[in-house]
């Protein structure tokens, strides 16, 4: 049986409704029961358009998914969640070289400054434009249309040049909030990366710098951890992958 599909028999044997966590320890596992060259045997071919070595390796699980996906007949919504600094982006950016699928980010949907009121922040994940989203992106997709949007920028508080995107049968949603109850029942697969609060600090203070993780640790990473908690994000999506340990 080829490798990639014998994650998945794993994750049915070994998840029972509960996500699957895609580690180290899933890597040990399934190294043990089907072959000592895991890694070379899921990458098939380093010279592949559709495979390299380390990012496919680092999301065995996530990756054996997506191709699965792919080769289904009907459009795909693919839903990356999870806490900040646990590669989001990343992954989307990997998935996005290996497959043909477009990608959106819920940061071009933050709340306008406009709509920031007390009332708003004060509800989980309140502080994403999830109606905008929903209207400008959701909406074609399930017409299979082209998407037209302008993200906003946090920093000048306005609104870019539209962006034309061209439909294609897979799509992924990738940032936090990505699975706000009034778009969550769109997606056809939704995975969650986590990491530990360490790992998260050093990344943050790596990608972002000292000031900017005063404003993680003061207000963004509570109002997520409000919305992860409340909502029960993690138990909704198919897999879990802590990514503490796929790199610093």
């Amino acid at each position: 049986m080829d490798l990639k599909f014998e994650f998945m028999n794993v994750i049915v044997l070994l998840r029972s409704g509960a996500a699957f966590r895609d580690s180290n320890k899933t890597f040990n596992y399934i190294s043990k029961i089907k072959s000592k060259n895991i890694k070379e045997k899921y990458i098939m071919n380093n010279n592949s358009k559709h495979y390299s070595p380390w990012d496919k390796v680092k999301f065995p699980l996530v990756f054996a998914a997506v191709e699965k996906l792919s080769k289904a007949s009907a459009p795909t919504i693919i839903a990356i969640e999870g806490r900040c600094g646990s590669g989001k982006s990343s992954l989307a950016t990997m998935l996005a070289e290996t497959f043909d699928c477009n990608v959106f980010h819920m940061d071009d949907f933050f709340l306008p400054f406009e709509m920031k009121t007390k009332e708003r922040l004060s509800q989980c994940g309140g502080n994403v434009y999830y109606e905008r989203f929903k209207a400008e992106v959701i909406k074609p997709l399930q017409n299979r249309e082209a998407v037209t949007y302008r993200p906003y920028s946090c920093l000048s508080g306005t609104l870019g040049e539209a962006r034309h995107v061209s439909f294609k049968k897979i799509t992924i949603v990738e940032g936090s909030y990505c699975l706000h109850p009034t778009i969550s029942k769109y997606y056809d697969y939704k995975i969650f990366l986590d990491l530990n609060s360490q790992v998260q600090q050093k990344r943050i203070l790596s990608r972002n710098g000292e000031k900017m993780f005063r404003n993680f640790r003061e207000k963004w990473i509570p109002m997520e951890e409000y919305y992860f908690l409340n909502l029960n994000i993690e138990a909704q999506c198919n897999i879990v992958v802590d990514t503490s340990a796929l790199w610093i």
